[in-house]
């Protein structure tokens, strides 16, 4: 199964009177989304699954795929490591999954996944994150099979 992490793209900070959830992205952003758009939608199989945090943020990012998606509360940015794996269907989804979400939780998860521990590793904002489990006769392993930021995209 092909696991790919894509946090949010830049994003404005909050005003006084607006919550977290209604931040928009920056312009810079929004060119962050559209070339990291375009590198995954030339490498992603059409059978992949995006599933997008409601923020507006991701959905701006999500936006730029062109893709349907779906919107998926377990991915906002107070939920877990289980709740992305669980709305993901790690380890045994058959179509790769691209996840659209934020900064904690995506990284606790490449962390979890790469080397069996939550620690809070950085994934850089509109940068991806493609993991693959494998099955080999010695057990599963996940393999890093990309990390790709937006300004190499």
């Amino acid at each position: 199964m092909d696991l790919i992490l894509w946090r949010h793209a830049d994003a404005r900070d909050a005003r006084p009177d607006e919550a977290d959830a209604d931040r928009p992205l920056t312009s810079k952003g929004e060119r962050q989304a559209r070339r990291m758009a375009q590198w995954l939608n030339h490498h992603l199989p059409d059978t992949t699954r995006v599933l997008v945090s409601p923020t507006l943020r991701t959905r701006q990012t999500a936006d730029a795929l062109e893709r349907k998606f779906k919107l998926v509360p377990g991915l906002a940015p107070d939920q877990t490591v289980d709740a992305l794996l669980s709305a993901a269907r790690w380890p045994d989804a058959r179509e790769p999954v691209l996840v659209v979400g934020h900064q904690f939780t995506l990284g606790l998860t490449a962390a979890y996944l790469m080397a069996g521990a939550t620690q809070p590793w950085v994934v850089r904002k509109g940068a991806i994150w493609w993991l693959r489990r494998r099955e080999r006769e010695s057990g599963d392993e996940v393999v890093l099979h990309t990390v790709l930021s937006a300004d190499q995209a």
